[in-house]
């Protein structure tokens, strides 16, 4: 990197940072802190909903994961908007009426304070979770990329967010999302410009989308049904509407930033603000990961996109067979270029025998090309075993070290930092809120003044920034990290929901029935994820309606008083 792109880098992450020390400084009771005051209007919320979602697993893996298969993932979102328009018409409503700091504080008044504890202790687990993934994620491939130590990595993000999360509460969070969210959106498409204008001159922006649908990379949309399937129409409509449902009315993370809205209209704005957006968002992002694709397949990829990872054979006995796997590799990569600019020249020409012969050629090509990163990934596997052989989270930031210009690159790695600190700080803010309101304030001190909950408040929050840190530093990297933090989000999601569901719209039902229900669904959906091959998406259905059926045979069989 060039000191243009450390002094891009570090200004902006400076930047932010100071400037929601300044505006928040001084917070003068739990309200304030907490909830910010209910000042925000709407488009804050909007963008700060938005950048709590946009972590920096969503930049550093969401390219690569288009990279390996395609615009698919995109279906994971066509949810979004219906729970966005369910939550505005009946969740908001009812927080803003009974004046809570956090979401579960309802389950108390309808329920009793054992179901309030079970929902907040759920969210702690996988929202805790989360945060340490949140941190760990970006922090092991800027390391590798930058040559940085892990630890160090991980110890500059999380102070980072320490510092003006425990500076200003809810509000240091949603203000300093603003900036990052510029900074993030902003990046994003300058990386994306750039991806498009390196592609050879022959080939237009219509030749690069035609080349990247017949490589199999357009897939927005599959209406087939296949319940093992993580991404298609299906699970996208209803598995990801119950996740939806679940993360923007029950996670604490995303009830804070529309609880701290000005009015109730403010807040619904907000959410129907990110209905709106985040599906164009987050094709933006697999598009460029597409892009990425393209420019790959005229110009030479590497065999391994984990350079570090790859470098450490060489100084193992298994040396020679990389740099013949990695000679093999550049062989076929030859041919699959010129396969390719065949079937450009075949797609100008509007002949489809011809397309159809050069997409038949490049296919075959690519399965070889493909065949030959496996035996790599065996290679490395086998030369270093603590080694991790799921690269596509590096492809972006592979891409963006070596091709960006000086400059572009410190914006970037500022993106990306950026995400991670933005998405931690409302995660940190979430659990701590959640810990004071609904654990310690209400079950251990109840009878403290204001200051003291402001100060155990902070307290929480360093304390779990602490556990972030430390969770993030003994990780280990899981499969594909944007996979892997909905996967933990979707084992729990579904039985929180549930939990509300039955509050909101099932007014016969007790506390007992549905504390025990969301147990036994809690497990079936560990079961399922432990023992069967269901997508995750379903989990969130699975562990929803469990919860409701479960707690409707239980008031029935032991009767409404009893319970």
């Amino acid at each position: 990197m060039s000191l243009l792109d450390w002094v891009v880098l570090f200004g902006t992450l400076g930047f932010i940072v100071a400037y929601g020390v300044w505006r928040t400084r001084g917070s003068k009771d739990i309200e304030d802190y907490l909830k910010g005051d209910n000042t925000m209007k709407w488009w804050t919320i909007g963008l700060s909903i938005m950048a709590t979602q946009a972590s920096a697993i969503t930049f550093l893996s969401t390219p690569g994961q288009a990279y390996e298969d395609g615009m698919r993932f995109i279906q994971f979102y066509f949810g979004l908007p219906i729970a966005m328009v369910i939550i505005s018409i009946t969740v908001v409503p009812i927080f803003y009426r009974l004046n809570v700091y956090t979401a579960y504080e309802f389950l108390e008044n309808r329920f009793d304070l054992k179901t309030r504890s079970l929902a907040a202790l759920l969210f702690l687990v996988q929202r805790g979770l989360a945060a340490g993934i949140t941190i760990y994620a970006p922090a092991i491939i800027l390391s590798t990329m930058l040559g940085w130590s892990l630890n160090i990595t991980i110890l500059v993000i999380g102070l980072l967010v320490i510092i003006y999360t425990v500076s200003g509460g809810t509000k240091a969070v949603s203000i300093t999302q603003k900036q990052q969210m510029a900074v993030m959106m902003g990046g994003m498409i300058i990386a994306g410009l750039v991806v498009v204008s390196y592609l050879p001159d022959y080939v237009e922006f219509g030749d690069a989308v035609a080349v990247a649908g017949k490589m199999g990379k357009m897939n927005v949309v599959d209406f087939s049904i296949d319940w093992n399937d993580r991404y298609n129409f299906w699970s996208g409509i209803t598995g990801g509407l119950f996740l939806a449902l679940s993360y923007f009315g029950t996670d604490q993370s995303q009830v804070a930033r529309y609880l701290g809205g000005k009015s109730i209209a403010e807040s619904r704005l907000g959410l129907l603000f990110n209905g709106l957006l985040k599906i164009p968002m987050q094709f933006l992002i697999l598009f460029i990961g597409v892009m990425v694709f393209v420019f790959y397949q005229f110009n030479q990829p590497p065999v391994f996109f984990n350079e570090a990872a790859k470098s450490k054979v060489y100084a193992t006995p298994y040396a020679d067979n990389l740099r013949e796997l990695e000679v093999k590799y550049e062989d076929i990569f030859e041919q699959k270029q010129e396969a390719v600019q065949g079937l450009v020249r075949a797609l100008k020409a509007d002949d489809d025998a011809l397309v159809a012969d050069a997409e038949r050629e490049v296919e075959a090509l690519a399965v070889a090309a493909k065949a030959v990163r496996e035996e790599v990934k065996g290679v490395i596997k086998t030369a270093t075993p603590e080694a991790e052989t799921k690269d596509t989270d590096y492809v972006f930031i592979s891409f963006i070290i070596k091709y960006l210009p000086s400059g572009l690159v410190g914006l970037l790695l500022a993106v990306i930092f950026s995400a991670a600190m933005s998405s931690s700080s409302s995660e940190l803010y979430a659990l701590a809120s959640t810990s004071v309101v609904d654990i310690y304030k209400r079950s251990m001190q109840q009878r403290a003044s204001e200051e003291h909950y402001l100060r155990a408040s902070k307290l929480f929050t360093v304390g779990w920034g602490i556990v972030a840190i430390l969770f993030a530093m003994f990780a280990s990297l899981m499969d594909n990290l944007i996979e892997a933090v909905n996967i933990v989000g979707s084992i729990f999601y579904g039985t929180i929901l549930g939990i509300f569901l039955v509050a909101f719209y099932f007014k016969s039902i007790r506390g007992n029935a549905v504390f025990w229900a969301a147990v036994i669904a809690e497990l079936v959906v560990l079961y399922c994820h432990f023992y069967t091959d269901l997508a995750f998406l379903w989990f969130n259905v699975i562990g929803c309606l469990c919860v409701v059926v479960i707690s409707f045979l239980l008031q029935g069989l032991v009767g409404r008083k009893k319970l």
